[in-house]
């Protein structure tokens, strides 16, 4: 709403782009845990100075190439792999690894599959306009190597983050796993170091409409997340641990999760 306003007040100035968390929220990047203040313009001049022209509006003064320019949701701003590199090198990694994350998952992900050629072409794009060094360059330089867009949420990224920090090995994603008859269930994370699966629940699963789906009721969802639950431990010998929004307030939230389970790093 902010951006259309500030669209709505511009003069035509062409020079000037939509960016950083501007340019996210027009892509529909998660900005995990932040609140932007302000609108973000980038373009004229490459000194980087950021000037607060007015209380609500942050004009970023970079150079910002064509190739780099793009139409989203109707108004001009920068391209999906500036967008991303821009936010990265003032991000918290929580921050950044979300919004990365989706940024892969929006390039890579498909009914199909995962197309890690696709993915690894963004990252590579998004790479090349980091600068050399700098404030915030090597911490977004760790958050896109980190980056895996099979991450279906902000939940999942900042829960994948966390296992790592609680010493855990590196999760395998989206495992697929044999269903009944001719369906493929879907399991957030393979802890294979500790032989556990684990799955992030966000309350909007089942307390959101949307994302249950027309006409469907929350004690249908409960109930066919029970039958396909029971059918994943039954089939694999794996426990199944599940936590939800409030266990990834911090890293040691959801380490005390896992523990309550008797689930500890092996290393």
């Amino acid at each position: 709403m902010r951006v259309a306003a500030a669209e709505r007040r511009r003069t035509g100035n062409s020079e000037l782009v939509y960016s950083h968390a501007s340019a996210a929220v027009l892509w529909e990047l998660p900005l995990f845990r932040v609140e932007p203040r302000r609108v973000h313009l980038s373009g004229r001049a490459a000194s980087g100075h950021v000037r607060a022209s007015e209380p609500l509006v942050a004009r970023h003064q970079v150079a910002v190439a064509s190739s780099d320019m793009t139409m989203c949701q109707g108004v001009l701003c920068t391209g999906l792999a500036r967008t991303v590199a821009d936010v990265l090198r003032s991000a918290s990694f929580e921050t950044g690894l979300s919004l990365a994350d989706a940024a892969l998952r929006r390039a890579a992900w498909s009914w199909n599959g995962y197309d890690v050629e696709a993915a690894e072409s963004l990252r590579r794009q998004v790479a090349q306009r980091l600068p050399s060094g700098g404030r915030g360059v090597r911490a977004a330089r760790r958050m896109l190597e980190l980056a895996d867009g099979r991450a279906a949420s902000p939940g999942e990224s900042v829960s994948r983050l966390y296992i790592g920090d609680l010493g855990f090995a590196t999760p395998r994603l989206q495992v697929p796993v044999a269903g009944p008859g001719a369906r493929l269930f879907h399991v957030d994370f393979a802890l294979d170091d500790v032989g556990v699966w684990g799955e992030y629940d966000g309350e909007g699963k089942y307390l959101d409409p949307a994302m249950r789906g027309e006409g469907v009721g929350v004690e249908r969802v409960v109930m066919e997340e029970k039958q396909r639950e029971d059918w994943i431990r039954g089939t694999t010998g794996r426990r199944l641990v599940r936590w939800g929004t409030a266990d990834i307030a911090t890293a040691a939230h959801l380490g005390a999760r896992l523990r309550a389970f008797g689930i500890h790093p092996q290393r």
